[in-house]
């Protein structure tokens, strides 16, 4: 007779817990019934009303199914929950009702991407579901970030690119032209450290190459963290050490930080690793044109040239450079005060620095012989010294060229 109550017993508590485990598993029916039957074809219907009402029933169901501990690890029910909770977002958004976005909570996408990514890490049963619907989700939210960035709206695009980027992280894939894309969208917002993050993470990827690097070191820079500006481009050089941009970013994160000494020590330490490197010397040489500082600029370029004496960028750039530097001086002179007597002084020294132009543009000029734009700067510069006859074939030169 004992036996026969404790079998009897048994048996209803089996029956109590599959009872239990059956309402739980309609509550993931019925939200997955509301859902695909009613709120997607209201919907495609046009039926605005109905498929909100859904939703909401929808929403209902599938949170009784993830709370309860037989059903809120089933990728069923992750992967409705991630789509329910999606679309009172994107209805709301389409419908211009934040108060039905509101009825899905303050956090609802969030919710919705960490429901998709539990499903699609528990299961490979819904990963096709989920990674469409992931897909769809960001095709929705595109036109939306693009219309934000178009009205200036630069912090709300950048959120909604990232919210993209996050999307994909739920089906473990890495959508850098959304990070990109928000980054440049929270740096022109002045969100400087939210672009940063986010052009690092694209820079230990090999993203865009030593371009994140140094994007993300210029914003930590505008962000006030120096030290960290410094980490970024420290990490890209270990990587590209002759890169010009990443020295120059080197150079201002050092200027910015008030360190003078160190911008010239990080050329100098550059140099000190690799003497004979002609590029390196020119990139330096550039660097220092940019940082106005003519007479190191010359001497860069001219010890790139010592290494390679046909070295075209160099050649070339040094010719330029000493063309600008020299309309800059005789610019300075011709705003002089009446009578000062550094006026003819300045001007002998931009003729004198337009004389040593001439020497690597021609050089430069004998081996691309066809560079009109070069041409043309040879024929203005010898027309300037009074080299009439030189500058006269320059320009025919010149004008043969078509």
């Amino acid at each position: 007779m004992k036996n026969k109550v404790a079998k009897t017993s048994l048996i209803a508590g089996a029956l109590i817990i599959s009872a239990s485990t059956f309402a739980q598993k309609k509550n993931e029916t019925s939200a997955a019934v509301e859902f695909k039957t009613k709120y997607q074809v209201s919907m495609g219907s046009g039926d605005i009303d109905g498929a909100k009402k859904a939703l909401i029933a929808a929403k209902g169901f599938i949170d009784l199914a993830a709370e309860h501990v037989e059903t809120k690890e089933s990728p069923k029910t992750l992967y409705y929950k991630g789509e329910i909770y999606a679309n009172f977002l994107m209805v709301g958004m389409q419908t211009m009702d934040t108060t039905f976005m509101k009825l899905g909570g303050d956090d609802a996408l969030e919710t919705a991407i960490a429901a998709y990514k539990k499903g699609f890490d528990v299961s490979d049963k819904f990963d096709s579901d989920i990674r469409e619907a992931v897909y769809q989700k960001k095709a929705m939210l595109d036109p939306y970030a693009n219309l934000l960035y178009k009205n200036n709206m630069f912090k709300e695009a950048g959120e909604l690119y990232i919210t993209q980027a996050d999307l994909s992280s739920a089906v473990s894939e890495l959508d850098s032209t959304s990070i990109f894309n928000g980054s440049l969208c929270f740096e022109k917002g002045s969100e400087f450290i939210k672009a940063a993050e986010g052009y690092e993470k694209l820079a230990k990827v090999g993203y865009k190459g030593t371009t994140t690097y140094v994007l993300a070191s210029s914003a930590y820079r505008k962000g006030g963290n120096i030290e960290k500006a410094k980490a970024i481009v420290a990490e890209g050089r270990k990587k590209h050490p002759s890169d010009r941009d990443l020295l120059l970013e080197l150079v201002n994160t050092n200027i910015d930080a008030g360190d003078a000494a160190g911008a010239e020590a990080a050329l100098n330490e550059a140099i000190t690793k690799d003497p004979n490197n002609k590029q390196l010397h020119y990139t330096i040489g550039t660097i220092y044109i940019d940082l106005k500082e003519n007479e190191k600029a010359e001497q860069a370029l001219n010890k790139s040239l010592e290494i390679d004496p046909n070295y075209a960028d160099a050649l070339y750039q040094l010719g330029a450079h000493l063309v600008t530097w020299a309309g800059d001086t005789k610019t300075a002179a011709n705003q002089l005060k009446f009578g000062d007597p550094n006026y003819n002084k300045m001007l002998q020294q931009a003729d004198d620095t337009y004389k040593r132009a001439l020497v690597p543009l021609e050089k430069y000029i004998g081996k691309n012989p066809n560079d009109k734009d070069v041409l043309t700067i040879l024929f203005q510069l010898n027309r300037s010294l009074g080299n009439t006859e030189k500058a006269l074939e320059y320009k025919k030169r010149a004008d043969a060229i078509k």
